[in-house]
């Protein structure tokens, strides 16, 4: 059986944290910011975690059992 391959993409995207979870930036942060307010463009600083239903999937992406 030949080694699962990482997608290039999501190794872009995709980190995981210390316990396991898979963390993630948010969208609508890179053009039209003028229309943004600051704290909404504050708040999508932040990373936020990968929903559950999604989890399977990208640990595929990811090449993890």
């Amino acid at each position: 059986m030949p080694k699962m391959k990482t997608n290039p993409g999501a190794k872009k995207r995709f980190s995981l944290t210390g316990t396991g979870k898979i963390k993630r930036k948010h969208a609508y942060k890179s053009h039209i910011l003028t229309k943004k307010s600051k704290k909404r463009k504050r708040n999508l600083t932040y990373t936020g975690e990968v929903h559950a239903a999604d989890m399977k999937n990208i640990k595929q992406l990811l090449a993890m059992k």
